[in-house]
């Protein structure tokens, strides 16, 4: 006589899909986010805040009984700026990251090559090793 066995499955926990699918979705955020993004905003908003107060303080001289008139040409000035500078704030912001990384790599050789020269001047294996790396490249 022939038996069957009918293993239980466990069944899965309904917040598990849930769970993993914010967890996709958090991901994919952190994926798409520009790092550029965020600071090239900051600088744009820096430069329109400074050229709305330039327009303010000219504005208010001519704008005693035009109120509105100097409201809608304050904001035209700021949208306008808006406009003008994004392009030039996110290549700036761009350079600028670049930089730094640059930067940060170059410290992070010097670093580690310091590293492996005090670590050579104990070791004469390594010191070995370093010479006839450097005796292979001078040929």
């Amino acid at each position: 006589m022939a038996s069957f066995v009918h293993p239980s499955l466990p069944t899965p926990q309904p917040n598990a899909k849930r769970f993993a699918s914010a967890r996709e979705l958090t991901h994919s955020m952190r994926l798409a986010f520009d790092k550029t993004r965020g600071l090239s905003v900051m600088l744009q908003l820096a430069m329109v805040s400074a050229l709305v107060v330039v327009a303010d303080q000219l504005i208010d001289t001519w704008a005693d009984g035009h109120l509105l008139a100097a409201w809608v040409a304050l904001w035209l000035i700021g949208f306008a700026a808006l406009a003008y500078f994004s392009g030039a704030a996110r290549k700036l912001v761009g350079a600028a990251i670049n930089a730094g990384n640059a930067w940060s790599e170059r410290i992070a050789k010097a670093r580690a090559d310091e590293r492996l020269w005090a670590i050579a001047k104990a070791d004469p294996r390594v010191m070995a090793d370093l010479n006839a790396a450097r005796s292979r490249s001078e040929r």
